[in-house]
């Protein structure tokens, strides 16, 4: 039921001769003011300037061709060669009809399935996750369910960092400065510790540290029993405390295989490498030359160890033997781009240009002073303690609104309002932007927030309570959609614009395209709300209609929520 689709599939169709009809197709959009109709073909002008034509007489040529039945009538030429287009009121009631039943949400499964794998979160397991970490996890968990829900195959695949040189600083730190009862009380805090420890020394100066921290991570690579056995009692507690916070954001991965997974096949990649001349000795080490880049790609250090470079070929290379996949999204910040420049140049030489492969980048997180977000004292924040938090700053607010609520059940609220506060303000930031943290804001009950989008949830629950009637007894009886009143109309239409919006939203690899619908949606019922009366309505098919448009909006908004992996609650 993409609307979107087939009025670009009516006017590809009718393409003028000279034109790209993709191109024309693309031109077609929604409009952002009703005034101009639902939606607006754009693609006479640039055409017509091609062409050396008259854009209004080729808007007329092109109206007179199209046929947009039953979904709208002919298009209004407006301006120096616009077409607006104004869906019949009667389809889109028709469409609304079958939307109100349909478990999919509008959507059709694609003709080609993609397989897309997608690198997301991938925290180095020896410490806790901080603030640092929250983008990266909740970016990429929204495209994977944005991905599945538009019918492709799915990988998450978390590439832990268990194998580099932190865990080299905390074999070094944990021979030299642990604090027994401090790791048997908290074990993860304690290897944390003895990581920024050897990191603080390292930064210092301190050669004679940053040299055993190395000494180490070689031992350990190379197989050293001790490190060995104390790298196997460790991992253990690291992965359940990286659990913990997953299973809180309500975030799944379908493999988790670190950096050691891959270390036996490190060799065979260098030496595949150099095999194709694709690698070659530079400064004592080997490296891969990507042109326009001035600094080589490092596949082998001088001492003889591998590199993550290494390893993630060596992950590219699995992935494709493993999944065969369309498409590999890397979910990292932006300050690693030159990375994935290089690397992605030399995995397409290698032979490996099957899949597309993408970064996926995004900014940073900032406090107040426009700065990266950290404590007081000047610590990374904490990924569990900025929860902790954000659950404590709901609780207020629903304390305040709803004292009515058993304690038990404000609990389970301000979780989900706490956590889907911070998950939206970062999901609906185009995610190429830097973003300024601020409680007061994610957790505004107007405004682009989740807490907003949860209200209206909300409210629409209560509509139903209010009138003793269950939304499942609306969809049984399928009630006609009556919309002569332009705030039924247009939450009507933007209800229909689910499945363009999600494909836009794979498209561009951008969560907050899903954002910007669901606050567009929830405004839309805002004005219905004040503007149409609901239970009081007119007439009893007046009012069925309503309770339909109700239960519709309440259904996108859970379901588009359920998306950004936002939960809702039926009162707040």
């Amino acid at each position: 039921m993409n609307v979107l689709n087939r009025l670009r599939a009516a006017f590809g169709a009718v393409t003028p001769e000279g034109g790209d009809p993709q191109v024309f197709r693309a031109a077609v959009r929604a409009t952002a003011d009703p005034k101009f109709g639902d939606y607006q073909a754009n693609g006479c002008m640039a055409l017509a300037k091609a062409l050396q034509q008259n854009p209004r007489e080729l808007a007329s040529a092109v109206r007179e061709a199209v046929d947009l039945e039953p979904t709208a009538g002919k298009p209004e030429i407006a301006g120096p060669g616009f077409l607006n287009v104004r869906l019949h009121d009667e389809w889109v009631a028709e469409q609304l009809s079958v939307l109100l039943n349909d478990p999919a949400h509008g959507l059709t499964p694609p003709e080609s399935p993609r397989t897309v794998v997608i690198d997301f979160s991938s925290p180095n397991v020896a410490k806790p996750m901080h603030v640092g970490h929250i983008r990266s996890t909740v970016i990429g968990d929204s495209l994977a369910r944005i991905f599945e829900a538009l019918g492709h195959k799915v990988v998450r695949d978390n590439h832990l960092g268990d194998w580099g040189s932190q865990f080299g600083m905390i074999l070094w730190g944990w021979k030299n400065h642990r604090d027994d009862d401090a790791y048997a009380t908290d074990p993860v805090a304690e290897l944390s510790r003895l990581y920024r420890l050897a990191q603080a020394r390292i930064k210092a100066g301190e050669k004679e540290v940053e040299e055993a921290a190395r000494a180490e991570t070689a031992k350990l690579h190379a197989g050293d029993a001790e490190n060995r056995e104390l790298w196997t009692r460790f991992m253990p507690f690291c992965l359940k405390a990286l659990q913990t916070i997953y299973d809180r954001l309500g975030v799944r991965f379908d493999v988790e295989l670190g950096e050691s997974f891959y270390d036996p096949m490190l060799a065979e990649v260098v030496a595949d490498l150099e095999a194709k001349g694709l690698a070659e000795e530079s400064e004592g080490a080997t490296v891969a030359f990507v042109a326009g880049m001035k600094a080589p790609f490092i596949i082998r250090k001088r001492d003889g160890a591998y590199n993550y470079g290494t390893t993630d070929l060596a992950t590219i290379r699995y992935r494709g033997q493993t999944w065969d996949p369309d498409q590999v999204l890397y979910v990292v910040d932006s300050r690693q781009g030159d990375h994935f420049k290089q690397l992605f140049d030399v995995a397409r030489r290698w032979g490996y240009d099957g899949a597309a492969l993408e970064h996926v980048a995004f900014g940073t997180i900032l406090g107040a002073d426009r700065k990266p977000f950290k404590t007081r004292d000047g610590d990374v924040v904490g990924l569990e303690s900025l929860l902790d938090e954000a659950v404590a700053e709901a609780r207020k607010i629903v304390d305040a609104n709803s004292p009515g609520i058993d304690p038990e059940t404000r609990g389970r609220i301000a979780e989900i309002v706490g956590l889907g506060a911070i998950k939206y303000a970062d999901l609906s930031q185009n995610r190429l932007s830097d973003y300024v943290f601020d409680w007061s804001k994610m957790l505004a009950m107007n405004g682009n927030t989740a807490t907003y989008l949860q209200y209206a949830y909300a409210r629409i629950q209560s509509i139903f309570r209010r009138g003793e009637i269950r939304p499942e007894q609306v969809r049984e009886r399928r009630p006609p959609l009556i919309l002569t009143h332009p705030a039924e109309r247009g939450l009507g239409v933007r209800l229909l614009r689910l499945p363009e919006v999600l494909e836009l939203a794979a498209l561009e690899l951008k969560p907050n395209i899903l954002t910007d619908y669901l606050f567009d949606l929830a405004s839309a019922y805002s004005t219905f709300f004040e503007d149409c009366p609901v239970l009081k309505a007119e007439s009893a098919e007046r009012r069925d209609s309503r309770l339909a448009l109700c239960d519709l909006t309440a259904q996108t908004l859970k379901f588009g929520l359920g998306l950004l992996g936002i939960d809702v609650v039926d009162q707040m």
